[in-house]
């Protein structure tokens, strides 16, 4: 739970990732477009059209296409100022050819949603917004201020008023409904996408952090022999060499040396040991390793083990995966940071289920945010009073987050709860009466087989690192 949205990728980096030859490509696309319907409107139905400011206006995008293709590389990347000016550009282009042609009588003018679609997209509230007051005022503008469309016998082709302001007013609205949904769309999408990333980062950090500790215990098991012959070795050199001070010491040098790496390899091989070289683990184990960082923060964590009827007391072997264990700790962490004083973690076990509640005597989840916990960085405002108790909390989600996606990726559901309702009063309080989070397997998705159990471990593997 670490990570906080600040490591995360800004709204501005976001809008420099855009490639230069994509907004060409669009506009290559835009201007075969553009002459399509130009040499359609003269040669097919003999509309009389200003061309030459037709073609200059298609000319010009043209040759801003040229100029970025030999001028700069092939995989620049624009900035966020360099992004909105192009797609800037290519309204404004846009909107001169719909006043050469009719303006909003040309049924193209819905076009101009196009680059305003684009900006939401990718670009910053801040550009979005100019980009759509700059539609908004071009397409008003377009009302009273256009070029009519004429046939070749002369006669005006317009539309009714009714049916003008009715297209203004559609755009307008088309303008603010996409811009809001795009982004919207657009930030859900790349807060789940750091969310992920941010999982992916805790997970192999965990992982990467056990394969150390089974390789520095794999050196201190595999390393012990041959120190140990040195240091007999370099005894008996020490024994015959009593008429020999100066080699002796030297001697006695190489024994001590031959001591001091053994107890390095040990103290550092001790945590590997009992990491790695297990497989699997006694379900209540497993838990009191994921709570153990947290256990002397002032906080009391309580572990409850119940077996279910008729399978008698015997506690299950589950695997220990990373997974659970980075899960878990997380959820211990949420509920030791908003508990008062206690933390319980109730452990349950029946032929179907394996059960974890972890349950602390703190306010609770806010009611209005049950529904989304366990989205990516859910956040509340905080008051001076929450600063105070908490300084460290910078948001509720993203290590949530994290703790669901681990587990459910083991086979977990997860379900987030209050010990007692908002309106409840102080005779219905109970000391666990904060939140709770219950996560429930599938006994066989964690729960090793008795084979397993049994059977032996085998050579030592080598790890990928």
């Amino acid at each position: 739970m670490s990570e906080t949205p600040s490591a995360l990728l800004s709204e501005r980096q976001r809008s420099n990732w855009i490639r230069l030859r994509t907004m060409i490509l669009l506009r290559w696309f835009a201007i075969i477009g553009q002459l399509t319907a130009i040499t359609v409107a003269q040669q097919m139905y003999s509309l009389q059209l200003e061309l030459g400011l037709c073609y200059l206006a298609v000319g010009v995008s043209v040759v801003g296409n040229l100029v970025a293709i030999f001028v700069f590389p092939e995989n620049k990347r624009l900035s966020e100022t360099e992004n909105l000016s192009m797609v800037l550009f290519d309204l404004l282009q846009l909107c001169f050819l719909l006043y050469l042609t009719g303006g909003l009588h040309n049924p193209f003018s819905l076009l101009v949603l196009g680059p305003v679609t684009v900006s939401a997209a990718v670009l910053t509230l801040r550009s979005t917004v100019i980009l759509g007051a700059t539609a908004v005022l071009l397409v008003t503008l377009m009302v009273n201020y256009h070029l009519p469309l004429r046939t070749e016998q002369g006669f005006i082709l317009r539309i009714p008023d009714v049916f003008v302001f009715g297209q203004w007013a559609a755009i307008t609205i088309a303008v603010v409904f996409i811009s809001i949904y795009a982004r919207r769309m657009s930030r859900e999408m790349h807060s789940m996408s750091d969310a992920l990333a941010a999982t992916q980062m805790a997970l192999a950090r965990a992982q990467k952090l056990n394969d150390l500790g089974g390789v520095v215990a794999a050196a201190a098991h595999e390393l012990g022999t041959p120190l140990a012959t040195i240091k007999l070795t370099s005894s008996e050199l020490a024994e015959e060499l009593e008429d020999r001070p100066e080699l002796r010491e030297d001697a006695e040098l190489i024994r001590e040396q031959a001591d001091r790496c053994r107890d390095i390899l040990r103290s550092m091989g001790r945590a590997g040991k009992d990491d790695l070289h297990m497989r699997q683990a006694p379900l209540v184990e497993v838990i009191r390793e994921a709570a153990e960082p947290h256990e002397d923060r002032g906080k009391e964590i309580v572990i409850e083990e119940t077996a279910g009827p008729g399978i008698g007391m015997a506690q299950p072997h589950i695997y220990r995966q990373p997974e659970i264990i980075h899960g878990l700790r997380n959820l211990v962490q949420n509920a030791v940071d908003f508990a008062r004083a206690t933390i319980w973690i109730e452990v349950m076990w029946s032929d179907e289920l394996i059960s974890i509640r972890i349950v602390d005597d703190g306010q609770g989840f806010p009611p209005h945010l049950i529904g989304r916990i366990g989205d990516p960085f859910v956040r509340k405002r905080r008051t001076e009073t929450d600063k105070r108790v908490r300084p460290e909390y910078e948001g509720m989600g993203l290590g949530l987050f994290i703790a669901k996606t681990l587990l459910e990726r083991t086979g977990a559901e997860l379900s987030f709860a209050n010990g007692v309702g908002p309106y409840s009063g102080e005779q219905d309080r109970t000391p666990r009466r904060g939140a709770i989070v219950e996560v429930v397997w599938p006994r066989s998705k964690i729960v090793a087989s008795q084979e397993e159990r049994s059977s032996g471990l085998g050579e030592n593997q080598p790890f990928e690192i």
